[in-house]
């Protein structure tokens, strides 16, 4: 991708979807996944809750599949808003909220007091486990009964540590033969958003708000389980799993 996209929407969903792939080739496979259990669960007209939403990537997916959908994301970072907001411009069907997660009443932002689903991939982790905990709870709150929650993100068992070692050197071998071909990683991607006279300063906000990466909690499968739960819910499990990522559906 060039430094003269501008206001190229889909082009940054592209790179922003292909910059993620690098590190997630099964990406698409655990957002099949999440809209398959939602269809299962709530049926193909949901009100969804697309949590840490960034670019968008679920909105855009749970659109293509579901058209008489409605979302609501929500995020903090002014980058991927801009271009989540450029990319669904003119669609009624979403919403845009800027809020922090972290905020104990970012949930009174929302237009609805109550979601069928609520969803998000790739985002909590920059979350340690007491206030990723707490968020849980309040996620308890927006969910009616019989709908669900689902969180796709990385989610590592401890306790098999070689098991872990061979996997991550096996997707940091495959990762660096991409790089070597030319795909962007996540320094790259944000290098370039500086760059572009649209996005080059939500990008600067965005790194103040952040700094350069998450410093949050990676716990198992067990512990989401778990606190899901112990915060309001009836059932949670995984549905999808891969050596270092699950998805967690809990059912209110």
């Amino acid at each position: 991708m060039t430094t003269d996209i501008g206001a190229d929407w889909a082009a940054w969903q592209e790179s922003w979807d292909r910059q993620q792939e690098w590190y997630m080739p099964d990406r698409e496979e655990r957002f099949r996944v999440m809209l398959d259990m939602v269809e299962a669960l709530v049926g193909p007209e949901p009100r969804v809750l697309d949590l840490a939403c960034g670019t968008g990537s679920i909105t855009a997916r749970l659109f293509e599949r579901f058209p008489k959908a409605v979302s609501t994301g929500v995020d903090l970072d002014p980058a991927l808003l801009t271009i989540a907001r450029g990319t669904f411009e003119g669609d009624d069907r979403v919403t845009f909220v800027t809020a922090d997660l972290k905020d104990a009443d970012w949930p009174a932002k929302l237009p609805y007091d109550s979601y069928d689903a609520v969803l998000t991939a790739t985002a909590l982790h920059w979350l340690h486990r007491e206030p990723l905990a707490v968020l849980y709870g309040q996620v308890a709150e927006l969910v009616r009964d019989g709908g669900v929650f689902m969180n796709a993100d990385h989610m590592i068992d401890e306790t098999t540590p070689r098991i872990n070692a061979a996997d991550r050197a096996q997707r940091h071998g495959r990762m660096d033969e991409a790089k070597a071909a030319g795909v962007l990683d996540w320094a790259d991607w944000w290098q370039l958003a500086g760059q572009d006279p649209v996005l080059a300063e939500p990008t600067a906000r965005r790194f103040e708000i952040y700094g350069e990466h998450a410093e949050g909690d990676t716990p198992s499968v067990e512990w989401h389980a778990r606190v899901l739960r112990e915060r309001g819910f009836a059932e949670a499990r995984d549905v999808w799993r891969s050596p270092s990522d699950a998805l967690i559906l809990a059912l209110k």
